[in-house]
């Protein structure tokens, strides 16, 4: 039973909408939780019932796993996202994460120059993640929810659909993307990366 997070932030964004926040959190990924929670019990009702075929052209159970997939990772890339909403954009708060980032982009500010280009060139997420196969930060874009490296732990999750932004910015994904950085809460990301960055395959 996946249950709906409430946002961890009760003030308003710095260029990001109240609307656009309660549209996006509300009604999309309120809407995911209810889809994967149906999916679920779809798959309960159809596994006790024993009637089911594991057919890769088309079944029912295909259909069902290919959707929980999508829905799942609809409910988790957003809660990741909203989880970094709320700060200051004051990366000092997070040491740790810096450190890494300015070892392997040679600064802050190379770092999220680079991270927004990629978020520029994604039509869907672009994700700074703790890749635990390499034990290092990577960068990765996708533009599916199920469009994933098996392995990896978001640290930082950038929702770029057009949803995102599109009521506060119109085509204006740039102006979004700074204003991401702006509501950045660094402390969130950096108490993900503690979490995680022991953890290696």
């Amino acid at each position: 039973m996946y249950n709906t997070k409430p946002l961890p932030f009760s003030e308003d964004l710095e260029g990001i909408s109240k609307k656009t926040i309660e549209q996006h959190h509300d009604k999309l990924y309120v809407g995911y939780v209810n889809k994967s929670n149906e999916i679920r019990e779809k798959l309960v009702v159809l596994r006790e019932s024993g009637n089911f075929e594991g057919n890769a052209t088309f079944s029912e159970l295909r259909a069902l796993k290919d959707a929980e997939t999508f829905a799942v990772n609809g409910v988790y890339l957003h809660e990741w996202y909203f989880d970094l909403l709320g700060g200051n954009g004051d990366w000092q708060k997070a040491p740790n994460l810096v450190k890494l980032i300015e070892e392997k982009w040679g600064s802050m500010e190379k770092g999220i120059a680079y991270f927004s280009a990629c978020a520029m060139a994604a039509r869907g997420w672009s994700i700074l993640a703790w890749d635990m196969k390499y034990g290092k930060i990577k960068h990765y874009n996708s533009d599916i929810h199920n469009q994933a490296v098996w392995g990896c732990v978001p640290l930082i999750t950038l929702d770029v659909y057009e949803h995102a932004y599109f009521m506060d910015y119109g085509t204006d994904k740039k102006g979004y993307i700074q204003a991401f950085w702006k509501n950045m809460n660094w402390e969130a990301a950096e108490m993900l990366l503690n979490k995680v960055s022991g953890i290696t395959l």
